[in-house]
């Protein structure tokens, strides 16, 4: 540890967590063009944002072993040369089908930058500070969301959605470059063996339980498809824990989760991002669609959250030395819930003071709840596992985002379709279609002769999105209460206690 780190490590590692973060988040605000250029449903929608996600979340305890075992900086740079290459064809994507595809190989490569990301910190940097270090990396994790979709939303004001890809391709030339010049590497040296189905029942794991809810939401959570993916999911969870506490070289031990301080701060990431991106998957849908706002209009009312998270991550990296995650990570949690309670209250008139305050109560709860809770977990773990550890905490994440766009976004489309099911009764079988499955149709040319009944339509539209938007708010309110009582209630009250 007391190797010393170059002055610019830290920002090229932020600098390629933002390329996974703004891919993230960045192509929600595209989603409303997606759906008019291409036609795509409320469901397809949602598999175009947790293409990535699901494959990201899946890999990340593999690629985290992969790096501890064959170097940290390797694995970023493999991570960003995948990244890179798949996100040229961006360019140039014009079906919904290899949208999704395109989306999910960027998520191969993002399972090996992000948790490189976070490793080559914990296990690279001077005990004194890291802890600094890791309250930058938060930052970046949490408001480089919002970043990114700044970054989208500027770019196509001049292009169209493609351009995003572009945005992802310059990130991740740039942060290639910094991992090759500046990033230390370093790996695991006790030679255990490599827990490869492990890795692949957990992506079966998170794969069969976002399928079954997005493709419920759509079909019914009755149908074969939805009741597919939570077969998979109840056979595959089982089999994971039954398999890993039998290696000797676990992927995950579950036996970890015995440790209080890891598994509190692994179920409050996962809540946080939970909240986070079904914020974000709705917010920017209700910004544009029932508020009418461009794309750009959308995102810059969004920006108080950077302005707010990055400041406020690096003071919760302080204050998480002094204050256990028990009282920092719940007290966090509590502003989040009341900023989730604003946005659940939102009118049909835009007001400035109302969003952000929301916002403000938002991203101040998301800074002070990331940071002690990330730090539990590392702190988890010694130096020739933090790949692992850091798989963990991106994991946790990941899982969390991809739940909270398929839930909320459940929500919003059953909320959706029930209020639009009279409506449609009496329409042309096509227009009901395009009706039924996205408020996208909002957007279209009035068919001759219905005037009066399309701007009925448009309303009842509105009417029945704004009501999911309000059902999906308050859902995430209630769970950022609940994790907040069991965090309190469970958490260490020492910042260092193991068990």
């Amino acid at each position: 540890m007391s190797k010393k780190i170059h002055p610019l490590t830290l920002p090229a590692i932020a600098l390629s967590l933002m390329t996974v973060i703004s891919a993230v988040a960045g192509l929600n605000v595209a989603l409303p063009s997606i759906a008019r250029d291409l036609g795509a449903t409320q469901t397809q929608l949602t598999w175009i944002v947790d293409a990535y996600t699901v494959i990201f979340a899946g890999l990340l305890l593999l690629s985290g072993a992969l790096s501890d075992r064959f170097g940290r900086r390797n694995g970023l740079v493999f991570g960003l040369v995948i990244y890179l290459s798949v996100a040229a064809y961006g360019l140039v994507v014009n079906s919904i089908g290899n949208l999704i595809i395109l989306r999910a190989v960027m998520g191969v490569g993002a399972a090996f930058i992000m948790p490189s990301t976070l490793s080559v910190i914990t296990a690279s940097f001077p005990r004194e500070d890291r802890s600094r270090a890791v309250g930058v990396w938060v930052g970046v994790a949490g408001g480089g969301a919002f970043i990114g979709l700044f970054g989208s939303a500027f770019l196509m004001r001049y292009y169209s959605w493609h351009s995003l890809f572009a945005m992802n391709m310059v990130l991740a030339l740039l942060g290639l470059i910094g991992a090759l010049t500046v990033v230390p590497n370093s790996a695991d040296t006790t030679g255990k063996k490599l827990d490869v189905s492990g890795g692949l029942i957990s992506i079966a794991l998170v794969g069969g339980l976002v399928y079954g809810i997005i493709e419920g939401a759509e079909l019914g959570w009755s149908s074969t498809q939805a009741l597919l993916g939570f077969l998979l999911t109840g056979i595959t969870l089982p089999t994971f824990i039954i398999v890993e506490l039998r290696k000797e070289a676990p992927l995950l031990d579950p036996r970890l989760f015995a440790n209080r301080g890891f598994s509190m701060g692994a179920l409050s990431i996962l809540l946080q991002f939970f909240g986070q991106f079904g914020f974000i998957f709705v917010g920017l849908q209700f910004l544009q669609f029932v508020y009418g706002f461009t794309p750009w209009q959308a995102v810059l009312r969004l920006m108080v959250v950077p302005l707010i998270v990055l400041p406020m991550s690096r003071v919760a990296g302080v204050l998480s030395k002094k204050i256990p995650q028990k009282y920092l990570g719940s007290f966090g949690l509590t502003f989040l819930a009341f900023g989730m309670y604003v946005f659940s209250t939102m009118s049909f008139t835009f007001s400035y003071v109302h969003f952000w305050s929301g916002l403000a109560l938002f991203a101040f709860g998301m800074a002070l709840a990331s940071t002690p809770a990330t730090t539990a977990i590392t702190n988890s773990l010694p130096a020739e596992k933090q790949g692992v550890a850091s798989a963990v905490n991106d994991v946790s994440r990941e899982v969390g985002s991809a739940l909270g766009i398929a839930i909320v976004g459940a929500i919003l489309n059953t909320s959706y379709r029930s209020g639009m099911a009279e409506s449609v009764k009496q329409l042309p079988t096509a227009l009901a279609e395009k009706v039924s499955h996205s408020i996208a149709f909002t957007s279209m040319k009035t068919p001759a002769g219905m005037e009066t009944q399309f701007a009925d339509l448009r309303q009842k539209a509105f009417e029945s999105f704004k009501h999911g938007t309000s059902l999906s708010m308050q859902m995430i309110m209630w769970v950022a209460i609940a994790t907040a009582i069991t965090i309190f209630i469970f958490a260490p009250k020492n910042i260092h206690e193991v068990s």
